[in-house]
């Protein structure tokens, strides 16, 4: 079997359809190269006494902009991902879930045309039982116009998802997953450990129109609006019930494995609105979780909203917005957001 790199991948308009800038190219190498370094540190585990929440100078635990504890690796793959990505020249400015405000490139750098987010871990709360997390991350431009020497603001990152350029995760699990998406089609690599490459190993990934699992947080089910209820409730009604089939349900609480499994498998994901916390909508960042999944998802066949519309439509008002997400097998995800209209 040819082995095909990312390096390679990312030159070879036989994948990509259309020749990536060059300066596309070497960003996302470099987030690549990150990510291996992340990988590293989620490997080594409690052997480099890495497990366990971020103390901050007070000694109590740290956190995010988010009002979350920081785990010791949110700060750690936070910083992997700033400190690579600042002087390769490819960046305006990045955007982290991390921090509150855009991180400007310092000034002894060069300079680029694109903006960088990302959850520099997600899923951190399964770091200390040892379940897969991973980093997501997209690209958008800087809006036309703006000043050369001019340091981007927040509002220059709040762009719909559609105006992504690229999106993309990586899996920590047995095996370290790179999913990319360029806007035509989704490709996964997998990192060869021994020459430290990220090769070719899912090529034109597909998901199933259909499904027979969904992925929900059911603890929360006297949350949820009627809709989604309805629709629960008619998969765990199985084959008796009006859908006419048995459904599994697989909950890994870690949003990168979910999607992942779906992409290979087909399945529907939901982190829907509810009333647990009235001052919020939904529970995931639209920046930097719901945009550049939804962007993957749409690239691979499926379909990805909020349950009223769809999540690359949806205009962000602000860096950490949050919004419900429900995204998967294409035609389960256009039933439950029928149930919403």
């Amino acid at each position: 079997m040819k082995r095909v790199t990312l390096t390679r991948f990312l030159i070879d308009e036989q994948y990509n359809r259309s020749a990536v800038p060059a300066d596309l190219r070497l960003l996302i190498e470099v987030v690549s190269r990150a990510i291996k370094a992340i990988s590293i540190n989620v490997g080594k585990g409690a052997l480099a006494g890495i497990l366990g929440e971020h103390a901050a100078a007070a000694g109590d635990a740290s956190v995010n902009v988010q009002g979350e504890a920081q785990k010791k690796l949110d700060v750690i793959a936070n910083e992997i991902l700033l400190e690579a990505n600042e002087w390769g020249g490819h960046l305006a400015a990045m955007a982290s879930e991390e921090m509150e405000g855009p991180h400007a490139i310092p000034h002894r750098y060069p300079k680029g045309e694109y903006l960088l987010l990302f959850d520099p871990l997600d899923g951190s709360s399964n770091i200390d039982v040892n379940v897969s997390v991973g980093t997501i991350f997209s690209v958008l431009k800087c809006p036309e116009g703006a000043e050369p020497n001019r340091q981007p603001t927040e509002k220059d990152f709040l762009q719909p998802g559609s105006k992504q350029l690229c999106a993309g995760f990586a899996v920590y699990g047995p095996s370290t997953l790179l999913v990319l998406t360029l806007g035509s089609g989704v490709h996964a690599f997998t990192l060869d450990r021994e020459l430290g490459s990220f090769v070719l190993t899912h090529e034109n990934i597909r998901i199933p129109e259909d499904t027979k699992e969904f992925a929900i947080n059911m603890s929360n089910m006297r949350f949820w609006e009627p809709p989604v209820k309805r629709y629960v409730e008619e998969m765990l009604a199985g084959k008796t019930g009006p859908l006419g089939k048995d459904y599994n349900m697989r909950w890994i609480a870690s949003m990168v494995a979910d999607v992942f499994r779906i992409l290979t498998r087909g399945g529907i994901f939901m982190y829907p609105r509810d009333n647990k916390d009235p001052s919020k909508p939904g529970r995931l960042r639209l920046m930097y979780e719901a945009n550049p999944m939804a962007m993957i998802v749409e690239q691979a066949g499926g379909a990805a909203t909020t349950g009223r519309e769809r999540i690359l439509d949806v205009q962000p008002t602000g860096l950490h917005q949050r919004v419900a997400v429900i995204l998967g097998s294409k035609n389960e995800v256009d039933r439950v957001t029928g149930y919403h209209s």
